[in-house]
């Protein structure tokens, strides 16, 4: 084992740098955070920081409650994941069926039996909640939305939502379909890992076109895109079983938070209590990044029979620490190289781990990758190194 770097968090910006043992400075979660002054009026609520999933505040967060167009993060969530296997492409087009078409609701009044590009579907969606969009979607990746709908609840409990189940993949009032705050943060936290998403959520206005030239004009039911400093993405619901919900995100100064809110008593109420929950958020804590998965270690790791003598690292994902201002705690980072490491080796192959310590206690194991290919010694190389070996002498 390696001592990577002892990491004494006290609220000071720095930069990590991997040279054996060393001290840096940043701040930590602080135990007197008072976020019981929040006072939200809806009947659940949820904050957390995005990178490290830590709860920053919660209200009734695991009451199971309608969530009305809010469904449609999974929705998305699917479909986002069919673009990135390349069982769907953003460029594709779908002749939407009869039955989309004529889904009520929220909607962007899409033509039945004519074509329409797969991105603007997911702008319908994303931007207007259209239920019709979401509907030829759901057809297009699995057959048809009681498919989908199976993929959907199979997918939360992948994701271990076990206060969520759906039943169509709009949001309709249906019987039997529940979330609750918690778990609508975790997949809309989910979502927010596909870039391609926030090409459509930080629209504010646009438009569909249709085949015949009419146009329907779109403007995002998420106010806080345009309003609320930092906001690029959210999903607002209603019903009158569900009252106004609304899950939203904000990125300021390299921390992202994320804020659900359920059954609130109207529109101007779901979008004051999440920008509070916000404010207080940005206000009180930030997130500091410690590792990077970007930026190669500086320890190298030895490697058996290559054609050079070692391999540098670079951790498979950024390590953040989640900290309330102005508290302090202490990290351990140990680097622990794999044993025997003989080549080849290719880019990306695990070659150690990193552990991260606070107080004593094991809380992340991050693997360490290879940043590049080491190849196997030939005989003639072996030959080369004795040769050149042999003229120090």
């Amino acid at each position: 084992m390696k001592k990577l770097l002892s990491v004494f968090l006290m609220g000071m910006a720095f930069v990590v740098a991997f040279s054996g043992v060393r001290s840096v400075k940043t701040k930590t979660l602080a135990e007197t955070a008072r976020a019981e002054i929040l006072s939200p009026v809806s009947e659940s609520a949820y904050l957390m920081d995005f990178n490290s999933g830590t709860v920053i505040y919660a209200k009734n967060e695991t009451e199971r409650l309608p969530i009305a167009s809010m469904c449609k993060i999974m929705t998305l969530l699917l479909t986002f994941e069919a673009v990135d296997d390349g069982s769907l492409l953003l460029d594709d087009t779908i002749v939407v069926s009869s039955e989309a078409a004529g889904m009520g609701g929220s909607q962007i009044f899409l033509d039945a039996n004519k074509p329409y590009c797969v991105r603007e579907l997911i702008k319908g969606v994303v931007v207007a909640s259209a239920n019709d969009a979401s509907v030829a979607l759901a057809e297009q990746i699995c057959g048809s939305e009681d498919l989908f709908v199976a993929a959907m609840n199979e997918k939360c409990g992948a994701l271990g939502m076990n206060n969520t189940h759906f039943s169509n993949c709009t949001g309709l009032p249906k019987e039997g379909q529940y979330s609750c705050a918690e778990d609508v943060a975790v997949m809309f936290s989910e979502l927010l890992k596909h870039e391609d998403y926030f090409q459509f959520s930080r629209i504010w206005m646009d438009e569909i076109r249709h085949e015949n030239g009419r146009v329907t004009e779109i403007s995002n039911t998420n106010k806080l895109v345009r309003f609320y400093e930092g906001c690029d993405g959210g999903k607002t619901g209603y019903t009158s079983e569900a009252g106004h919900c609304l899950a939203a995100t904000a990125h300021r100064r390299g921390m992202r938070l994320v804020s659900v809110v359920i059954k609130a008593p109207d529109s101007k109420t779901r979008f004051n209590d999440v920008s509070t929950m916000m404010n207080y958020g940005f206000a009180n804590f930030e997130n500091k990044l410690i590792l990077d998965r970007e930026r190669p270690l500086e320890i190298p790791v030895t490697v058996i029979g290559g054609k050079q003598d070692c391999v540098r690292g670079v951790p498979k994902e950024s390590y953040y620490q989640f900290s309330a201002k102005n508290e302090k705690v202490a990290l351990n980072i140990d680097f622990i190289p794999d044993e025997n490491i003989k080549a080849p080796i290719g880019k990306g192959e695990k070659i150690g781990l990193l552990t991260i310590e606070k107080d004593g206690v094991l809380i992340k194991e991050i693997p360490v990758l290879a940043m590049e290919s080491v190849e196997k010694q030939t005989y003639f190389d072996v030959v080369k190194n004795i040769i050149e070996n042999w003229s120090l002498f």
